[in-house]
């Protein structure tokens, strides 16, 4: 299988509404079979909806904070040593944390049915920026595999 092109920081482009890197980068991970054009309009679809829901900010500044609220500090990693395998927790790297923030937003989004992608991704992300739903129990549940295995920690070299 041949590896797939991924924009780098260098090449990618704020986008077209909201003049922001982030945005566009979640929206080619929203993208699908190269369609970008549909992930930009269920994005700023969700957007208004997210506007109309919560009045006080900025749509783009809502999306950016519910972002930084999935992001996780701290995750598990497996080590071998001497036969065993240990859950080791290690500190994640800002780019990691922003994929994995990005990753469980959609994952759940896509996740639930019945609904257009737009409603069930602005749902999401305003669950997301109260501190509640899916992605932040997922945070949740990473960090406590961690904070339950640092036991292990001396094995992080």
């Amino acid at each position: 299988m041949a590896k797939r092109f991924t924009a780098s920081e260098k090449t990618l482009k704020p986008d077209a509404k909201y003049g922001n890197k982030v945005i566009s980068k979640f929206i080619n991970c929203l993208m699908q079979k190269g369609k970008k054009s549909i992930a930009e309009k269920v994005f700023y679809d969700s957007m208004e909806i997210v506007a109309k829901k919560v009045k006080d900010e900025k749509p783009g500044d809502i999306f950016l904070k519910a972002l930084e609220n999935v992001k996780p500090d701290i995750e598990v990693r497996s080590r071998r040593v001497g036969g065993q395998t240990y859950q080791v927790p290690t500190p994640v790297s800002a780019k990691r944390r922003q994929a994995l923030a990005m990753k469980w937003l959609l994952e759940i989004a896509r996740k639930k049915k019945g609904r257009p992608m737009a409603e069930r991704l602005a749902g999401e992300i305003i669950n997301a920026f109260n501190k509640e739903g899916e992605a932040i129990t997922k945070r949740a549940n990473v960090h406590k595999m961690a904070e339950a295995n640092k036991l292990f920690a001396h094995f992080a070299w």
